[in-house]
């Protein structure tokens, strides 16, 4: 019989369809089981790395089902963003069109792969009955004091008079009319996600089921430090430079000070001084340098001097204040005390400018000189240089100098945080509208709860107008809530990743009409189980979703802390020795592989050829020999199909089975439980896979060829249960072809006997003094005496241990015996 995907999977995807097997809800009876894919940005088509990731979940899903756990897997589509906003200017599509045909186009490719999703679930983040209450949230946390407005720097395109993105900017130039984008300071919205940084990163230590790398990434992007805090006198003038510092142990070793160029003293330092204009220069083409830069380059470090001094509160010294382009205002206090012996950045800036090195801590062994150094000493060490402080250890020096600057009224223990506030402005059109009103007399007035949602205008018609909000005078144009004069409606959209944080909460009661969430729902489903996606996430979607979902439970919705319990992050896909991308001209495209091979091949392909966390090497070989595999799987049923004869079915009777008999049925229960647990531990689907086609190898082997046709049927039954999570039509149509009148699906996952997957003979491996000098075939139930004394007197052992005293014997039960001798 020929293999025919195409109307195999055809059928059974029609019959999903209309039957809905994947439809559930809430049962309190039964235990649940959340399993969630990051939900996809709606491009246009899925890539290989798509096919991956859902197989993966798709797998777990089923599974989960056949072990009795009411499985909750949804699917939606991210579907704000900037991509849809460029493809509506290149090509005159409105980004709603763009959009929803994307969608229309890869829901069908999902549906074409047999993913087991709730499809009456379905949500898009761009649809009003989702932002509304997106906008609804944003109103209670400006409530509760958690939202703010702000002043901040933003890249200016004076030419298309918008706002860009980072990713807008090339060189230095808008992406669309190639005019020079400059900054400029605007106001934007913020959410205080800083509110809940010792949150955050104290619950990184319930998070048991994710990987110990991302966890690790986000505790640094937290960056929680302590050290200290410290004013540093302008001389002469009333102002103070507050500086905070991981190191208080080598303040006697400041030589300069560094400003961030936004720094709010420099206006008044450098006001009617000769180096005015040359620093105001200097802030504004560093500004303008950063607007051009990667967010992962590194500038060179430049600065210049304002002319002003500040006070060292412990030395009296005077230190130059210098203005640095490597300082962030972002972090800290924008303001950084110098140490160039213990910093090497310092260090290098200061052997560019002249600038003094003074060291202050001594590492032990070989002694250092500032004036030679030729790198920064940047360890632990002894005080030297440093007054009273003198030779102390560095960990009790950093104590004693906070303890003195607080006795003396200067400095004071300090935590801070690396994490910063959320800017979630977007001065764009596809995104969710900011619900506030800006009046003249009322200042900035939250939209009414009742008047939710704030629509995205022209969204009704494929030819609405897509300008940005701030160009859109029929949507901002309106009246203040409060005092019914005109006002202005904010014309800022949401970032992308406010939809992100919360989608997984929102689809325990999608549909839901009158209210955010359906607290039963969510109290019985949340957190999510099993959540899987790309590593790249393993920052800001996972911490704004984390922060999100305790926000959420402070305005009563929630009951949870965490959102994911489990977190797996799996492999790129790569081909040529490169991750596939359009841009590099490597892209596998899906769609044509299941045109070749069917959904079932491309899924086990992508489950077979790596394990989930890995990166999966592209390798067409492969995917033809997965397709060989089930067309083998498919004639050895149909050429079996007489062992399912109804006198067939039951259990096996072991006493009465040949040698050959005895083994396939052992093997059968050896596979059951080797595919158990690669799933259950670390869904290593790659070996569950190979023992399946172990078993399946045994069956077709001359010597395994059973009499027993129940033990055959036992076994093939088996290769069609254990396949069925990664090759679903396939095994659906052989279980039906074999006569069973209910669907795989409703059947258990199989359970192996410990007792019938014990081997009758083992062997083992003799080895003396560790390597391997023979073998011995022996009864399972052989104890370990008898493994010694057969060891002993193994012909073949004899001769290497003749006219030796042997000191001890080791037996690894099952594997080994090691006689050692001297």
């Amino acid at each position: 019989m020929r293999y025919d995907f195409k109307s195999i999977e055809t059928k059974w995807q029609q019959r999903w369809l209309t039957e809905k097997p994947y439809k559930v809800s809430a049962d309190p009876q039964r235990p649940k089981y959340y399993v969630l894919e990051m939900f996809p940005y709606p491009s246009g088509r899925i890539h290989m790395g798509h096919a991956r990731n859902y197989s993966i979940g798709d797998v777990v899903a089923r599974y989960k089902r056949m072990r009795g756990f009411n499985v909750l897997h949804p699917m939606g589509w991210d579907a704000f963003g900037l991509p849809a906003e460029n493809a509506a200017i290149k090509s005159g599509v409105h980004p709603a069109q763009w959009t929803y045909s994307n969608i229309a186009y890869m829901r069908g490719q999902l549906k074409a792969m047999g993913l087991s999703y709730d499809w009456d679930r379905e949500i898009a983040t761009c649809r009003p009955e989702y932002y509304r209450w997106e906008q609804l949230v944003f109103l209670q946390l400006l409530e509760k004091g958690l939202v703010y407005r702000k002043k901040t720097t933003l890249n200016w395109c004076e030419g298309c008079a918008t706002v860009l993105a980072r990713e807008q900017v090339i060189n230095g130039c808008c992406w669309r009319c190639d005019q020079q984008v400059v900054p400029k300071i605007m106001h934007g919205w913020f959410l205080k996600i800083t509110d809940y940084a010792e949150e955050l990163l104290a619950d990184l230590d319930k998070l048991g089921g994710w990987p110990e790398k991302v966890v690790t990434m986000q505790r640094n992007w937290i960056g929680k430090s302590q050290g200290l805090a410290c004013d540093f006198q302008v001389e002469g003038r009333d102002e103070k430079i507050t500086i905070f510092t991981t190191r208080p142990d080598t303040i006697f070793g400041v030589t300069f000070m560094s400003l961030a160029p936004e720094h709010p003293l420099i206006d008044s330092l450098i006001a009617g001084t000769e180096q005015e204009a040359a620093v105001r220069g200097f802030i504004e083409q560093t500004l303008l340098e950063k607007q051009r830069m990667a967010l992962d380059q590194e500038p060179e470090k430049h600065g210049i001097f304002t002319g002003k001094y500040c006070l060292n509160p412990f030395t009296g010294d005077k230190v130059p204040i210098y203005v640095a382009n490597f300082v962030l205002m972002e972090y800290g206090t924008g303001a950084v005390m110098a140490v160039p012996a213990h910093d090497q950045r310092d260090f290098e800036f200061a052997r560019k400018y002249g600038l003094p090195v003074r060291l202050v801590v001594q590492p032990t062994g070989e002694p250092l000189d500032g004036a030679s150094m030729e790198a920064a000493w940047e360890g632990d060490g002894v005080l030297i240089n440093s007054g009273k402080f003198n030779g102390l250890p560095s960990g009790e020096a950093k104590k004693a100098v906070i303890a003195e600057a607080e006795k003396q009224g200067f400095g004071k223990a300090h935590i801070t945080w690396r994490l910063r506030d959320w800017g979630i402005s977007r001065q764009r059109y596809w995104g969710a509208p900011i619900p506030v009103i800006h009046c003249e007399s009322c200042g900035a007035v939250p939209v009414p709860a009742e008047q939710l949602p704030v629509v995205l205008p022209g969204t009704e018609s494929p030819y609405g107008s897509h300008a940005p909000l701030h160009q859109q005078e029929a949507f901002y144009a309106t009246t203040c809530p409060k005092c019914g004069q005109p006002a202005k409606r904010e014309t800022d959209t949401m970032d992308t990743f406010m939809e992100s944080s919360w989608y997984f909460a929102r689809y325990t009661s999608a549909r839901k009409e009158d209210g955010i969430l359906d607290q039963e729902a969510a109290k019985y489903w949340l957190p999510v189980d099993q959540y899987i996606g790309g590593v790249e996430h393993a920052i800001l979607h996972l911490l704004y979703s984390r922060f999100f979902t305790k926000a959420l439970r402070d305005l009563g919705y929630l009951n949870i802390d965490e959102p994911f319990t489990n977190l797996l992050t799996q492999g790129m896909v790569i081909k040529d020795g490169a991750k596939m991308s359009k841009s590099k001209g490597n892209v596998v495209d899906p769609d044509n592989l299941i045109q070749q091979y069917g959904a079932d091949t491309v899924r086990l392909f992508a489950l077979f050829a790596a394990p989930p966390e890995r990166d999966l090497e592209w390798n067409s070989q492969g995917v033809e020999g997965c397709f060989r595999f089930l067309s083998r799987v498919f004639r050895l049923i149909h050429a079996s199909l007489d062992c399912f004869a109804p006198e067939n079915a039951g259990a096996v009777d072991i006493g009465s089975l040949s040698l050959a008999d005895r083994q396939l049925h052992r093997k059968t229960h050896q596979t059951i439980r080797r595919v158990t647990e690669s799933i259950e531990k670390d869904f290593h689907f790659n070996t569950a896979i190979s023992g399946v086609m172990e078993l399946v190898n045994q069956i077709t082997a001359e010597t395994a060829q059973p009499a027993d046709r129940s033990v055959l049927r036992e076994a093939l039954e088996t290769v069609l249960l254990l396949l069925f999570p990664m090759v679903p039509h396939f095994c659906e149509e052989l279980w039906q072809i074999t006569g069973h009148s209910q669907t795989l699906q409703t059947q258990a996952w199989p359970r192996f006997d410990p007792a019938a997957a014990e081997e009758d003979e083992l062997t083992i491996v003799v080895q003396v003094n560790g390597k391997l000098r023979g073998r011995l075939t022996v009864p399972a139930a052989t104890g370990e005496e008898e493994l010694k004394a057969q060891a002993l007197t193994d012909e073949k052992v004899a001769s290497f241990i003749a006219d030796k005293t042997v000191q001890k014997i080791i037996v690894v039960k099952g594997k080994l015996v090691n006689i050692v001798i001297r």
